[in-house]
């Protein structure tokens, strides 16, 4: 961007140590205290690990809804990736839609150097609102796998209604906080899943400590009506497997690649639950059991994804 509307740190140069800290041997950015999961090369894989699993979700195609007609408005189209993490989607968009401007906002640099001419990565704390760009600015939106770095979603939400043009569509992606989709109870049904089920409790702990309120993924309908400016509110939740018990091919693949991002997530988690002050001890048996239940697991594990997309109302 070339107006004043660009956000800080819009531009990274070839030394971005700046940009990280390490926290418990793992390096997480420098911007947002909120969000402690690393960003590092781990994360990066499991950012397109995700990326591969919804493409496969979404039949090979990288979005649910009318993003094609959304996209036919005007001559600039717009579209801004947030939580953009290590880059995929909006690479993938600006490969698909050449003619349209993808900007991909995150907090650390983790993103390629090389990309299309038409995509722009840029570093902003989406947890400190107003995001700096214009009013009515973007056709489609785009946020996945972020909400645990925001601490005020229904503020979120109302900015992205700001930032998005009338008739122009948001679509939403986040997966559950819970390991086993729909149970009240879920220790019982995961037939002794009991480390698996462990760590997400003291997860979803962790984040109620910093703020986060946990049950977003679960109300991202409610919460995106009630910000009053959007219609046609789409629900496309599903359920994901995980590992390798699915006899259909094609989610045989969902849960390989599913199996793969908690493979590294669990470890992921380490910095989060010791800035937390939890004791060394039981941070590492709790990672451990939790291993040990994702490698021998004694039920089909599955999780839920939680999917909307909807249109900004034209007045």
């Amino acid at each position: 961007m070339s107006d004043n509307s660009s956000p800080p740190y819009a531009y990274v140069g070839e030394d971005d140590s700046g940009y990280f800290r390490t926290v418990h041997g793992r390096r997480l950015n420098v911007l947002n205290s909120v969000y402690l999961l690393p960003v590092d090369e781990d994360e990066v894989k499991r950012s397109e690990r995700h990326h591969r699993l919804l493409q496969f979700v979404f039949r090979g195609r990288n979005y649910l809804g009318p993003v094609r007609e959304a996209l036919q408005f005007g001559q600039q189209r717009r579209i801004l990736d947030l939580g953009t993490g290590g880059g995929s989607w909006a690479i993938a968009m600006a490969d698909e839609f050449p003619r349209a401007e993808v900007i991909g906002i995150d907090l650390a640099p983790i993103q390629p150097r090389m990309v299309p001419s038409n995509c722009t990565f840029e570093l902003c704390d989406l947890d400190q609102l107003p995001i700096p760009y214009p009013d009515n600015h973007f056709d489609l939106i785009h946020a996945r796998s972020m909400h645990t770095g925001i601490r005020d979603y229904p503020r979120f939400l109302k900015e992205i209604a700001r930032l998005l043009r009338p008739g122009g569509l948001v679509l939403l992606i986040e997966p559950s906080l819970h390991p086993v989709h729909g149970s009240a109870t879920a220790s019982a049904s995961a037939g002794g899943q009991h480390g698996w089920i462990n760590l997400w409790e003291a997860y979803r702990t962790c984040l109620g400590l910093q703020g986060v309120d946990i049950t977003v993924p679960e109300r991202l309908p409610e919460l995106l009506s009630a910000t009053g400016h959007f219609e046609r509110v789409v629900v496309q939740d599903g359920n994901i497997p995980v590992g390798f018990w699915p006899q259909d091919e094609n989610l045989l693949t969902v849960g390989q690649l599913q199996w793969l991002d908690y493979d590294l997530f669990i470890p992921a988690l380490k910095p989060l639950f010791l800035s937390r002050g939890m004791p060394p001890s039981q941070v590492d048996r709790i990672i451990t059991l939790a291993q040990h239940d994702l490698y021998y697991p004694s039920t089909c594990q599955s999780t839920r994804l939680h999917i909307v997309y909807a249109s900004k109302s034209l007045w």
